[in-house]
C-alpha cells in the first residue's frame, strides 16, 4: 500500500484546521464584554521531604466541554530533567480556587533550593468518538525554592 495518498490526506486535514483556526474571530476584536481571564500562579515556596514533593498556588478558569486540570511539573537548574507532580481536578467557575499537587521523584533527584515549576491548566476535550484534545486554558513558568519539610 502506497503511502503517499495518506501522507496527502494528512496534509489537507492539517491546512483544513490551519484555515479553521485563522478564521476563528478573535476574543479583543469581540464587542461582548470581556469575561475574567483564565490564569494560573505557583506559590514561591514548594516543600520537598523523602522524594515527595509538594507544589501549590492559584488558577481561575473559565467553563469548557470537558474535564479541567491543574498539573505541574519541576526541575533544578543542575538538572534537565524535569518530573511531574500530580494533577488537581479545576472547578471553571470564574473564581479563584487553591490548587495543590504532591508526587514523588526518585531519590537524590532533587533536593532544597531553588527550582523551576511549570503550572498547566488544561482542558482535555471530547473530540470525535473515543478522543480527547488537550487544550491549554494557561500557563505559568515560575522560579521557586523547595523547603524541607
Amino acid at each position: 500500500m502506497s503511502v503517499r495518498p495518506l501522507t496527502g490526506a494528512v496534509a489537507g486535514a492539517a491546512l483544513l484546521l490551519l484555515g479553521s483556526v485563522a478564521a476563528a474571530p478573535s476574543v479583543a476584536a469581540s464587542t461582548a464584554p470581556l469575561a475574567p481571564s483564565e490564569s494560573v500562579t505557583v506559590d514561591a515556596e514548594g516543600r520537598i521531604s523523602d522524594g515527595r514533593v509538594t507544589l501549590s498556588g492559584t488558577y481561575r478558569c473559565l467553563g469548557g466541554t470537558g474535564r479541567v486540570f491543574v498539573s505541574s511539573s519541576v526541575h533544578q537548574s543542575s538538572s534537565s530533567v524535569g518530573y511531574g507532580i500530580g494533577g488537581t481536578h479545576a472547578v471553571c467557575d470564574g473564581k479563584e480556587h487553591r490548587w495543590e499537587n504532591q508526587g514523588s521523584v526518585p531519590a537524590g533527584a532533587l533536593k532544597a533550593g531553588p527550582a523551576h515549576v511549570e503550572a498547566t491548566l488544561m482542558e482535555l476535550r471530547p473530540s470525535g468518538i473515543l478522543l480527547l484534545l488537550p487544550v491549554p486554558h494557561a500557563v505559568r513558568h515560575h522560579d521557586i525554592t523547595l523547603v524541607d519539610g
